[in-house]
């Protein structure tokens, strides 16, 4: 037919795969309809006997050493033979990924099932890449998921990746200049490419940089991470969840000492009351040993499970509510439904807020723990107690979230475009300094309003202490104190940040390992 485009489709993976990318035989001469007992692929009859004839002809093919099995060994040298150079590591994933019996080989029935549910996978990426739902990529549809994604690149960016992988196809080159001079890539030549190679350059970005769930400072008021298609399907995202909230514990617990500090100083300290590091830490054991230092780390640690999981599902479910259409939403749609959800889970938990601050100012022997100290102020000042600070702790969660995931994803999108060539993995420092940055930004933007809150939730606490509210707090700490008062602990807060991050994500890779997370 004059004018249309002509199929590059390796014959290798074409002979093996249907038009429609069904694992089947391609249609039968003679262009036969699809009625009678035809396959899945509602085009015409695929042959069982022919599928695993050829299927069994590209196994042979790779199969170098006739062994029945394809090892690492045998897929170098077979998909060289093919023209198709790959990496000890590309190898090794797919080996891992199709390798049922940990042999450390594929037999014929793991090869099978590798191709099929990784053609499946791959299809779920064509799709999401393929905004205008014509059956082909093109520059500006790479630009746009990128973006819903909130990473910003060129078109000329864009076409390096469609050159990259037109570079490492089966057979020939996979590109076409159509009318308009673009280059597009259709569903087989995508297919042909990745069948057998790992999926790597758009969905890698949602993996190596998560964000909140790996990063725990000891405030919960980040928008939640995105999980790709296959972390949904696979049911890795609940064991990141896990791993995160363990990496949580931990490092809320190294760092205790320090936060109860800040509470202390935030409550405490004046300009008649010039409370210093290492006066208050001496003044801490002083008043009730070394132990004191962690008073309120037990509540600060049991209540990242419920927070964690309330959450997330709030987070799913304004997705939805939202009802965009992307698998990912935008940056300013993340924020939206990020702050409604960490509203929320701050909600559902805030009486426990209340009982973290009340049990890290409480003095020795006041309470006998957590139960005792929540009957105590259930009986002397009502349920209403447990709602102290409410408000500003609410009008917090938006100038946090929203600095925060600005200026993550700022420095993500910077480091994505000036250094990112085969992988969007950033290594471990260039992750650590974001997520330092970005969350240290978060909370110097939002603390004068954590200190108000803190104040609010400690007044019965404070002998002779008047009710106030957070507008006649402000008001009595400018006046009093000056703006630098609505700093007060900022320092101890600021030096639990670094070893906190980087706690977090020492002990979230381990856990991530013991719970069988594949390694990225």
């Amino acid at each position: 037919m004059p004018g249309a485009r002509r199929s590059l489709a390796s014959p290798v993976v074409s002979g093996v795969l249907c038009p429609c990318g069904s694992p089947h035989a391609p249609p039968a001469e003679g262009g036969g309809s699809s009625g009678g007992s035809g396959g899945s692929c509602g085009r015409s009859l695929c042959e069982a006997s022919e599928q695993e004839r050829r299927l069994r002809a590209l196994f042979q093919k790779l199969d170098v050493n006739r062994d029945g099995a394809l090892c690492i060994h045998d897929l170098a040298v077979g998909l060289g033979r093919l023209g198709l150079q790959r990496s000890e590591l590309d190898l090794l994933k797919i080996v891992k990924a199709g390798d049922k019996d940990l042999d450390g080989q594929l037999d014929f029935e793991e090869f099978v099932h590798y191709l099929q549910d990784h053609e499946k996978k791959l299809r779920l990426v064509f799709k999401s890449l393929d905004k205008k739902n014509d059956g082909r990529i093109d520059a500006q549809e790479i630009v746009q998921s990128l973006r819903d994604l909130g990473v910003k690149i060129s078109e000329q960016q864009a076409e390096k990746i469609l050159k990259r992988i037109r570079t490492g196809h089966f057979w020939g080159p996979v590109t076409y200049m159509d009318k308009n001079g673009t280059m597009t890539i259709d569903w087989n030549e995508w297919r042909d490419y990745h069948l057998l190679h790992p999926v790597e350059n758009i969905p890698e970005i949602i993996l190596y940089w998560k964000h909140s769930t790996i990063f725990d400072v000891g405030e919960n008021l980040t928008v939640p991470d995105e999980f790709t298609v296959e972390e949904r399907q696979t049911g890795m995202w609940w064991r990141h969840l896990v791993a995160g909230g363990g990496a949580g514990a931990v490092s809320r617990t190294c760092t205790a000492p320090l936060d109860r500090l800040k509470v202390l100083m935030q409550v405490h300290a004046s300009r008649s009351n010039n409370m210093c590091i290492i006066g208050g830490f001496t003044q801490m054991i002083r008043e009730g040993g070394p132990r004191s230092l962690w008073r309120g780390n037990g509540i600060n640690v049991l209540k990242i499970a419920p927070e964690s999981a309330i959450k997330f599902m709030a987070y799913e479910q304004i997705k939805r509510f939202i009802g965009t259409d992307q698998e990912m939403l935008r940056i300013h749609e993340r924020l939206l439904a990020g702050s409604l959800a960490g509203a929320i889970a701050q909600s559902s938990i805030y009486p426990m807020e209340v009982l973290k601050t009340r049990m890290a100012l409480r003095k020795t022997g006041q309470y006998s723990g957590m139960l005792d100290c929540a009957k105590n102020i259930l009986t002397k000042e009502g349920m209403s107690a447990f709602y102290k600070g409410y408000i500003p702790n609410m009008l917090g969660i938006i100038p946090y979230a929203g600095i925060d995931l600005a200026v993550y994803e700022t420095l993500k999108n910077t480091w994505l475009q000036r250094y990112a060539v085969n992988s969007a993995d950033p290594g471990v420092f260039v992750l650590l300094a974001c997520g330092t940055i970005s969350s240290t930004c978060g909370q110097l933007a939002s603390y004068p309003l954590a200190l108000v809150r803190t104040r609010m939730q400690a007044q019965a606490s404070v002998e002779g202490a008047p009710e106030v509210t957070m507008r006649g707090l402000f008001k009595h700490i400018l006046k009093t104190e000056g703006a630098f008062g609505l700093y007060r602990g900022l320092a101890p807060n600021f030096m639990k940040v670094i070893p906190a991050v980087s706690i977090s994500y020492v002990v979230y890779e381990n856990l991530k390992m013991t719970l069988g997370v594949d390694s990225r």
